[in-house]
């Protein structure tokens, strides 16, 4: 393999790697936002409320738990940890080959 074909694929995974964290900062952030009972008339709350929503749509209400910031916690924290998991899983595997 010559050295241009592994460093177009450590940029591939590297451009992974920083999508995935993107994205569980995010969400990281929106939980953090939601259980410190951030204002949501703040613009900049909207927005991570707005982005952490269409990420997690999938682990959204997931659970049921009875308090609020638990299903929140549990349902973008498993986003969160899903997208770390598969997104550094999947740039460490093209970093190898």
């Amino acid at each position: 393999m010559s050295f241009r074909e592994r460093s177009g694929s450590h940029q591939a995974a590297t451009v992974i790697t920083v999508v995935a964290d993107v994205m569980a900062v995010i969400l990281g952030l929106w939980i953090l936002m939601y259980v410190l009972d951030a204002n949501r008339g703040n613009d900049l709350v909207s927005v991570v409320q707005d982005l952490a929503r269409w990420l997690a749509g999938w682990s959204h209400d997931l659970f049921t738990f009875d308090d609020a910031w638990a299903r929140v916690v549990s349902g973008y924290g498993l986003a969160a940890v899903v997208y770390l998991v598969v997104g550094h899983s999947v740039a460490g595997r093209l970093r190898r080959h």
